[in-house]
């Protein structure tokens, strides 16, 4: 930068002060970010490429979409669903990166600094602005083990007197609904031995005859089509979840995010358009 040391030292020991924190660990040998400059740092580099998307738009040039997405999604749509997409994504914008953090949980998206979120069913905190991607449907099911040492649900209600597997991150873990034919809904409180933030936990646990679990229909059908879990009541069926692109209403959604949402929309769209409308998981 043509700039000597000692003059770039008082520009990051100015920079500190206005900040109120130590961006670097300074030895006599070395030089290190601390992790609020790591931090600060990663987010400069995201403003400056949003300002010059910015100064392009003003120009009257086409923005080319640059810089980095921070993504939020929960783990199996992260690994089955949203990875493809942004494989596909990145070929077609090879100046975009993208940060993802795999969570099931609901992040702040403005106090954690994420610029998109995918969820399922829940949106989460107010003030968010939402662009539904597609659905999901929960499926009840058992292992054999299990349906062979107690006797099977006949109804909605017989779930009652069964181990249940619950999901943490449900709205309510301990009630599970189901809608009969009839279209009447019968929601039953569910106890069991297990609870968990993890899909695929309690479904491995279904599957080696803990309990029942419900859970996405694609995240079972590898277990249903082996035989190591059945389906039960099949009359009744389980909710059906939307899945969500969500991010913060109160800050300008760059050109990167906002094509990447309608890549999204568009992905989604296809998969439901080729019979794979239930392959969402959480």
């Amino acid at each position: 930068m043509r700039t000597s040391t000692s003059s770039m030292s008082r520009q990051i020991a100015a920079l500190e002060r206005h900040l109120g924190a130590r961006l670097l660990n300074r030895t006599t040998r070395k030089l290190s970010l601390t992790e609020g400059g790591q931090a600060f740092y990663e987010r400069s580099v995201q403003l400056l490429a949003e300002l010059e998307e910015a100064e392009q738009l003003a120009g009257a040039t086409a923005a080319i979409p640059r810089g980095t997405i921070r993504l939020t999604c929960p783990r199996n749509l992260a690994t089955r669903q949203v990875a493809p997409m942004i494989a596909r994504f990145a070929e077609r914008h090879p100046h975009v990166r993208f940060d993802v953090t795999v969570s099931d949980s609901l992040a702040d998206l403005v106090e954690e600094g994420f610029d998109l979120a995918i969820r399922i069913g829940r949106i989460g905190t107010e003030g968010m602005v939402a662009r539904r991607l597609g659905q999901v449907r929960l499926v009840l099911a058992a292992a054999p083990s299990y349906l062979q040492a107690s006797r099977p649900p006949r109804a909605p209600a017989d779930l009652a007197s069964h181990r249940g597997l619950m999901y943490a991150y449900s709205a309510a873990p301990h009630v599970w609904r189901l809608t009969g034919p009839d279209g009447a809904a019968h929601d039953v409180r569910i106890n069991g031995p297990l609870i968990a933030n993890s899909g695929e936990l309690l479904i491995a646990a279904a599957a080696a005859g803990l309990g029942l679990v419900m859970e996405p229909e694609f995240m079972l059908e590898a277990e249903l089509a082996a035989g190591r879990l059945v389906r039960l009541l099949p009359d009744y069926e389980g909710p059906l979840l939307d899945i969500w692109a969500v991010y913060p209403s109160r800050r300008h959604l760059s050109a990167k995010v906002r094509l990447f949402v309608e890549h999204l929309v568009q992905s989604f769209r296809e998969e439901t358009a080729g019979a794979l409308p239930r392959s969402m998981s959480r």
